[in-house]
C-alpha cells in the first residue's frame, strides 16, 4: 500500500495495512535544514511565502518514510 493509498483509505474509514504516520510541523523544528532557513527568515515570512511553507512541510518527507505532510502555515 502506497503512502497515499494508506492515508486516503484511512480517511474513508477502510482497512489499511498500519496507520498512516506524519509528524506536526513543529517536531521537525530541529532539522538542521529548518534552522538554515529560520536564520535568514522570520517565523512568520515561512508561514506566509508560499514557496517556503512548502519547502518547511516537505523536510521531514525527505528524511523519514511518513506518509503525510501538515501544510506548515495551517498553525496560524
Amino acid at each position: 500500500m502506497t503512502s497515499r493509498e494508506r492515508f486516503l483509505a484511512t480517511i474513508r474509514r477502510e482497512k489499511t495495512d498500519r496507520p498512516p504516520i506524519w509528524l506536526m510541523r513543529q517536531a521537525g523544528r530541529y532539522l538542521p535544514e529548518y534552522l538554515a532557513l529560520k536564520e535568514k527568515y522570520s517565523f512568520i515570512e515561512m508561514a506566509q511565502t508560499p514557496e517556503l511553507a512548502t519547502q518547511v512541510t516537505l523536510q521531514p518527507l525527505k528524511r523519514f518514510p511518513l506518509d503525510a505532510a501538515i501544510i506548515f502555515s495551517d498553525i496560524l
